[in-house]
């Protein structure tokens, strides 16, 4: 009866979100929200510029590299290094739901970006402080709402509740200083987004606002989400469906971006952990489990997990990349779909080689696209294997050599 209940509101899940992607292709949602929307806000930019323009008067050298490298700590990145680290140090239930609370403000914030598409301030007269190379490809993206703003109020105020709820830490002094310092990072973050030339104020009170919601909804539905993903029914086939759809529903922007490519990979990476997690969480990932700091994980064998941890990830992302390279082109000739890649695969890019791709039955059912980016699936089953990895094989790989 269980099982039947849980296909029952999986189904129903899942074609609801085909007949929304339906739906709002048919009656041009995007572009009609985005008609809307785009002027109110590409006005609030213009006028918020005198705003940075005066912040900006305060300009040092250490502000920027101060601003820089707080940017830097929380960013998408930054995320991808810890949150296997958090795993790696026993606290898996922290570290399940931060990387899908993660995914989830990464798809929901990106999706607003392009559903707007409105633009960053402009510059020149704003002066951009691009520092590093992940800095340079953020600025390619929309501006409203600010991501940076967004996913720290979000992961800061989990990881806040996560802490006053699950350790020893209790009282009104330690609510109040930690929701004192969540405040001051997540103003610090804002700050230095329109310091360093990157948001508007409009931006950075979007994401704000958009942050403080969607943790608002997280935090009541936190553990049904867990509940479901170390013990549900049908998990992983439910989890494969639900990111293979989420590709296809999100909007088209109204020049291409970076965005997408940061939603298909950490949609890879939370697809990545609840099937490892969902395969061996009675192994390695309960409540039981050695934690750093406590008697029963040193901190030698937590380092002996990171040295042999990194390296073994970022192996099972390179063949998982190459393999996929192999794969679905092959796959994709098979079954007469159009393809193209815009980098991963220089013989499949028309801009290199000028053959427009063959049509297939596939293209001629999809008159309106030319022919499908297999970049897109390479990078979800490489994010997805390395996402595994971390959960799956590299705790096999502590238990045989005694970590």
């Amino acid at each position: 009866m269980e099982a039947a209940d849980a296909a029952v509101w999986q189904g129903a899940v899942l074609g609801g979100i085909v007949i929304w992607i339906v739906t709002a292709s048919f009656l041009d949602v995007t572009l009609k929200l985005r008609s809307f929307l785009q002027p109110w806000v590409s006005h609030h930019v213009e006028i918020g510029t005198p705003i940075i323009l005066q912040i900006q008067n305060y300009h040092f050298g250490s502000l920027d590299a101060f601003f820089s490298a707080l940017s830097c700590v929380v960013s998408v990145p930054f995320y991808t290094g810890f949150l296997p680290l958090l795993f790696w140090s026993g606290h898996g239930k922290l570290a399940r739901q931060m990387t899908l609370l993660m995914a989830f403000c990464d798809y929901f914030g990106n999706c607003i970006k392009d559903v707007v598409s409105a633009p960053r301030p402009p510059s020149p007269p704003v002066k951009r402080i691009t520092a590093t190379k992940d800095e340079e490809d953020n600025a390619l993206e929309y501006g409203l709402p600010s991501s940076h703003t967004l996913n720290t109020v979000c992961l800061s105020g989990y990881l806040l509740h996560y802490v006053l709820n699950h350790t020893q830490l209790e009282g009104v002094y330690a609510t109040h200083i930690g929701v004192s310092l969540v405040v001051l990072l997540v103003t610090l973050i804002g700050l230095g987004r329109v310091y360093l030339g990157m948001h508007s104020v409009i931006d950075i009170i979007a994401g704000l606002l958009f942050g403080l919601g969607i943790l608002a909804f997280w935090l009541s539905v936190d553990d049904y989400i867990d509940n479901f993903v170390v013990s549900g029914q049908n998990v992983t086939s439910f989890w494969a469906g639900l990111s293979f759809l989420l590709l296809f529903a999100y909007p088209t922007p109204e020049i291409p971006t970076p965005s997408f490519e940061y939603h298909t990979a950490f949609n890879g990476v939370a697809l990545g952990i609840v099937t490892g997690v969902q395969l061996t969480y009675h192994q390695f990932h309960t409540e039981f489990v050695p934690r750093l700091f406590t008697p029963d994980m040193k901190i030698l064998v937590f380092a002996g997990r990171v040295l042999v941890g990194i390296p073994t990830i970022l192996i099972v992302k390179f063949c998982s990349k190459a393999l996929a390279k192999w794969t679905i082109p092959v796959v994709a000739n098979t079954l007469g779909i159009p393809i193209k890649s815009s980098s991963y695969i220089p013989k499949l890019n028309p801009l290199v080689t000028g053959n427009k791709p063959k049509e297939g039955c596939f293209q001629r059912l999809l008159s309106s696209q030319d022919s499908f980016d297999v970049d897109t699936g390479i990078r979800f089953i490489q994010y997805t294997g390395l996402a595994w990895s971390v959960v799956d094989l590299v705790p096999t790989l502590f238990t045989y050599l005694s970590l």
